[in-house]
């Protein structure tokens, strides 16, 4: 069991490292010179600069350095806590983080919330149904949530229940009642893929011998399927609910973006237009970590939901 955490852990440091790095190199390939983009932001053009000026400045930002040596500088930075200032904010990034994480980390603890009720509630549903024409409704809908692209539905959202109905905020962080569309946006493709997969794992353990075994003590369908049928059923749920996470913060730059919230995603997709490096950087890091860290939770739950995982036999 435990080389089994020790090989998830070293995965996880892995994928974490991985992720920093690629998006480093591929920021650093990028069209643009990162002293011009600096001095732009503080109303300063690098034409009127002399070569010795320029010079000099790159010697203070420690842009004189190579591809390389950056790299391990913001790596070991990073590692300790350090992601550096804002190259167009000049601001230090951590402090950004720690103003927009909260509304992300909101918007995406409610979404993940509403995906497993929704898509949990429906394939239940959709599982214990009798009624033919009902159950083939029911089973084609997680095919059109995850279908409908994210940014129609929120553009669809905010027509319909922000400007028609007026019952919720369009835009902006006002309160809960402004989380309601982004995360209901965010959550939908989600909950139509929880939905999909627990309806397939219904229909192969609906023939299994304890299930029928269950039927044959008397046990009512709903009894069958609450105690026998779903815990079963929901063991793929587990490695989805992982993997779903980094589709979540993925999708909140999108999301962010059309309901204009301040959060962590908006803040990517200007550091990405403004290419501000160590604010990209910063936001790949912690996101991965998020990503990192549920994963390896749901690993580590796993042997314990089912032990065959951790106890693989051995071919000789």
């Amino acid at each position: 069991m435990s080389r089994y955490i020790l090989s998830r852990i070293a995965q996880a440091l892995l994928v974490l490292w991985g992720a920093y790095s690629i998006t480093y190199f591929i920021l650093y390939l990028l069209p643009g010179d990162t002293l011009s983009i600096m001095l732009s932001a503080s109303g300063v053009e690098i034409d009127s600069l002399s070569a010795q000026d320029l010079a000099k400045a790159k010697l203070y930002y420690g842009l004189d350095r190579g591809v390389f040596e950056q790299y391990f500088d913001l790596l070991w930075g990073a590692i300790h806590g350090d992601f550096g200032n804002s190259l167009t904010l000049n601001r230090p990034v951590s402090e950004l983080l720690v103003e927009r994480l909260p509304q992300t980390l909101s918007l995406a603890g409610l979404a993940i919330v509403l995906s497993l009720i929704g898509g949990i509630g429906l394939a239940y549903l959709t599982a214990y149904v009798r009624w033919q024409p009902l159950k083939v409704a029911l089973s084609r809908l997680p095919s059109l949530g995850f279908s409908v692209p994210v940014f129609w539905m929120g553009l669809l959202f905010i027509q319909l229940f922000a400007f028609s109905l007026g019952w919720f905020p369009a835009t902006g962080n006002q309160g809960f009642a402004s989380l309601i569309l982004p995360a209901v946006t965010l959550a939908i493709p989600s909950a139509a893929v929880y939905a999909q997969v627990l309806q397939r794992g219904f229909q192969g353990v609906w023939k299994e011998p304890y299930i029928i075994t269950a039927y044959a003590k008397g046990l009512s369908r709903a009894q069958v399927q609450a105690r026998h049928a779903f815990k079963n059923a929901a063991l793929p749920l587990l490695t989805l609910i992982g993997l779903q996470v980094g589709n979540t913060v993925s999708g909140a730059v999108l999301v962010e973006t059309i309901f204009a919230r301040a959060g962590v995603g908006r803040l990517a997709q200007e550091a990405v237009l403004r290419q501000d490096i160590p604010v990209v950087l910063a936001i790949v890091a912690v996101s991965a970590a998020a990503f990192v860290v549920v994963n390896l939770i749901v690993d580590l739950l796993y042997p314990a939901l089912d032990p065959r995982i951790a106890h693989t036999p051995k071919v000789s």
